[in-house]
């Protein structure tokens, strides 16, 4: 889960790091050569996206060495965390779902991932076969309990 987690801002850093050496230098030379910068929206909209690109950048440094640090961390075996696959049973419907805890970067809610972040995600944190969840949302309320659990160190 890590490794994949990795990989994936690998790739988007290695996309923006290309981006931001080749592409917009490109990009404001050409529109340098047009003339007038007070009014060249091309020179504007470059700059625009080189300072969005570098902002990026940083988060997704940032968010790298955070990964790190959780590789390296010890992180429960019996307890939910992240890239946990975990069970709950809604005591309310009586569904059962299963979701897997992600970094916000790897959501995919066709995928059962939820985020870290998101209001499921800090609802299971930490919680234990058997713990019930009650999970306060806009228009109801969650009640579920977690019926299974693999943690990340058992996948």
């Amino acid at each position: 889960m890590i490794t994949e987690m990795r990989e994936k801002l690998g790739r988007e850093i290695e996309a923006l790091t290309h981006e931001l050496t080749i592409t917009l230098p490109q990009a404001i030379a050409q529109a340098v050569e047009m003339g007038d910068l007070r009014e060249n929206s091309e020179y504007k909209a470059a700059l625009e996206r080189q300072q969005f690109v570098q902002a990026r950048l940083g988060q997704l440094h940032q968010r790298l060495n955070q990964l790190h640090q959780l590789a390296n961390t010890e992180t429960p075996t019996d307890r939910v965390g992240l890239g946990s696959k975990v069970t709950v049973f809604d005591l309310d419907s009586e569904e059962t779902d299963i979701y897997m805890v992600v970094l916000a970067e790897m959501m995919d809610l066709d995928e059962g991932h939820v985020s870290l972040a998101s209001p499921l995600g800090r609802a299971l944190v930490n919680r234990r076969i058997g713990d019930e969840v009650e999970l306060r949302l806009p228009r109801m309320v969650r009640r579920l309990r977690v019926t299974e659990l693999v943690t990340i160190h058992q996948a």
